[in-house]
């Protein structure tokens, strides 16, 4: 019988999943953590506790990592540390200890209406898991859990807080949520406590360091941080293990912030 002989692409891309899997492993590691805006829902052992200190910092995930890290634990505080307790039970009152509340374009009156939708969300949809859970794939999701979120009053600047992939958005700070929450495995980053969502359906948490890593190593051809471009990488990194293909988010991310590539 003849041995089939590997085309260079094939070869190619076969030294390419070696390379991730080996990043992965190198960077997905409880020193992670300490650096990362999941350090927040970290500090909590409960179910509600750990996917609301996580979306909350999810939210800010954007700039600085340490100024991300210390805004957001500034919101813990606000909330004695006790955030499922604060959404289910605080009152107009208590959410003026947010009025001053910053993180980049994020301000008081943001924090204020995510607050209020957060306790509408585990009042009326039964948590945020289930209200992230509607629809057939990521895109759905995002899209349906946006349309729940925004049902309580807000003024339009709060919007564009909550990501839209229907418009083309990366939602990067969503898909990085929903890995945090979703994937599990032995290395204590990601948490795994939704079970409603198969690691098999997250999409890659598309910015600056995994869109230019996945170009680099020619894993992603088109050239905008969009919706197009998180499902042509998220294609892509299926083929490299399609039950849990955002654990090279670890790698791509990890390769773009240590410049590994350069």
């Amino acid at each position: 019988m003849t041995k089939k002989v590997k085309s260079k692409k094939e070869a190619d891309k076969e030294l390419i999943k070696s390379f991730l899997d080996e990043s992965y492993f190198k960077f997905n590691t409880k020193g992670f953590i300490e650096n990362d805006p999941v350090l927040i829902p970290h500090q909590f052992s409960k179910k509600e506790d750990i996917e609301i200190a996580g979306f909350l910092a999810a939210t800010i995930a954007w700039g600085n990592r340490k100024s991300i890290i210390n805004n957001a634990t500034g919101l813990m505080q606000r909330m004695d540390h006790s955030p499922f307790e604060f959404i289910l039970n605080h009152t107009k009152k208590d959410l003026k200890a947010f009025d001053n509340f910053v993180h980049r374009t994020f301000n008081g009156t943001d924090c204020r209406f995510f607050l209020q939708s957060l306790q509408n969300i585990y009042l009326q949809h039964h948590g945020l898991e289930a209200a992230f859970s509607h629809g057939n794939n990521l895109l759905e999701r995002i899209t349906n859990f946006r349309h729940l979120f925004l049902e309580t009053p807000h003024l339009p600047r709060s919007e564009k807080h909550i990501s839209n992939p229907a418009a083309k958005s990366s939602a990067k700070r969503l898909c990085m949520y929903a890995r945090w929450m979703v994937r599990k495995d032995n290395k204590g980053v990601d948490f795994g406590i939704w079970k409603k969502i198969s690691p098999a359906d997250l999409c890659l948490p598309l910015d600056v360091h995994t869109g230019n890593v996945s170009r680099q190593l020619g894993l992603l051809k088109r050239t905008q941080n969009d919706w197009q471009a998180v499902e042509e990488i998220t294609g892509v990194l299926k083929t490299f293990d399609p039950l849990d293909p955002i654990k090279y988010d670890f790698a791509l991310f990890g390769l773009g912030v240590t410049g590994a590539l350069k």
